[in-house]
């Protein structure tokens, strides 16, 4: 069975720096695109960042300069560090794998940034 578990969410002030974990099981975690998205009421599930097999990495542009994403294929993990943080990141964070033609959720982590 796949789960994907995020962690690291909570409450921080504007300006300020947190570091969300997804730690998969149940997959070939080395072969998976992972990717980071985030999710407020009433909007749709939006793309944050995300790290190919490969390596390769995409950001949208309102994290740019401000989020890294990162996989320890050892530990089955991806990061987003999260920095210079806005009230308007506030939101769910989901982890996302895909893997081959399935693609994996897990049950998110909610991030506030308060002003």
């Amino acid at each position: 069975q796949v789960q994907l578990v995020e962690s690291g969410g909570g409450l921080v002030q504007a300006g300020g720096s947190l570091r969300l974990s997804c730690t998969a099981s149940g997959i070939r975690f080395g072969i998976c695109d992972m990717a980071w998205y985030r999710q407020v009421p009433g909007k749709q599930r939006e793309l944050v960042a995300a790290v190919a097999s490969v390596g390769t990495i995409d950001y949208v542009d309102f994290v740019k300069g401000r989020f890294t994403i990162s996989r320890d294929n050892s530990k089955n993990t991806v990061y987003l560090q999260m920095s210079s943080l806005k009230p308007e990141d506030t939101a769910v964070y989901y982890c996302n794998a895909k893997y081959f033609d399935a693609n994996y959720w897990g049950r998110g982590t909610q991030v506030t940034v308060s002003s």
